[in-house]
């Protein structure tokens, strides 16, 4: 793993550069999740095509280190990618982000859209209300999320999800879901970004109203066979294909 200082987290921020060639694809986790748990399958499968790739852990998450006084929002995350891609000195990259990544790659994306050469998300948060994680987790204060509920939470989970919930800090869940809630306009940013862009959607999640939309706009969709929201464990076969086929 690679550090480096977030001036905007207050803290040390770890990602994995895995090597290949072309332009490299920058990864944005989800929520109680972490790119370097959540990727490793996608990008090495034959079907990314050998492209290089850099797997950030969101402050809060991951190998990440984990501030209690960091906000966890949208936008503050959405800097902390920017810091990396400056950090990195890119001159081009590519940026998949994934539910509340795709968010906060939609953010970052406006920061950056100079040097981005492209931007793909993944059945993102696109308007306040967050989703059903989202709503449990703030269901409770979160003081006592942290203290009890969170932990419950783990215990419970039975899909992948449950390796990176374990290791995340229950305050950057509790602050992270808030923040999505708390929502923004992000259809319609990401509608008017001026990049290359596409929306991806497992076919389980579907029938989808902001995919219809999208589809029937001049944006780029795609529909990925045989999964729903949780694509990356679910089919990394075809979500490394359909982000290859994007980036090139």
């Amino acid at each position: 793993m690679n550090a480096f200082f977030s001036s905007v987290a207050g803290c040390h921020v770890r990602w994995q550069s895995l090597p290949g060639s072309g332009t490299p694809l920058v990864f944005v986790h989800g929520l109680g999740c972490a790119s370097s748990y959540e990727y490793p399958r996608v990008v090495t499968d034959a079907a990314f095509g050998g492209r290089q790739a850099i797997l950030i852990d969101l402050p809060g998450c991951g190998y990440s280190q984990k501030p209690q006084d960091f906000s966890y929002s949208i936008s503050d995350q959405a800097k902390v990618v920017a810091e990396l891609v400056d950090h990195l000195n890119l001159p081009a990259f590519f940026l998949y982000g994934h539910s509340m990544g795709g968010s906060i790659s939609i953010e970052a994306a406006e920061i950056l859209q100079e040097r981005l050469s492209g931007l793909v998300v993944s059945e993102p948060n696109f308007h306040p209300g967050g989703g059903f994680f989202s709503k449990k987790i703030i269901s409770f204060p979160e003081e006592a999320f942290i203290q009890s509920a969170w932990q419950q939470m783990v215990d419970e989970e039975t899909s992948p999800w449950a390796g990176s919930l374990a290791v995340d800090a229950p305050w950057a869940l509790w602050r992270g879901a808030a923040s999505l809630i708390k929502g923004n306009n992000w259809l319609e940013r990401f509608v008017h970004l001026s990049v290359k862009k596409q929306l991806i959607f497992g076919e389980f999640s579907l029938p989808d109203d902001d995919f219809s939309y999208l589809a029937s706009s001049d944006i780029s969709t795609c529909i990925l066979p045989a999964c729903g929201h949780s694509m990356s464990w679910e089919n990394p076969h075809a979500l490394a294909g359909a982000l290859s086929d994007f980036c090139r």
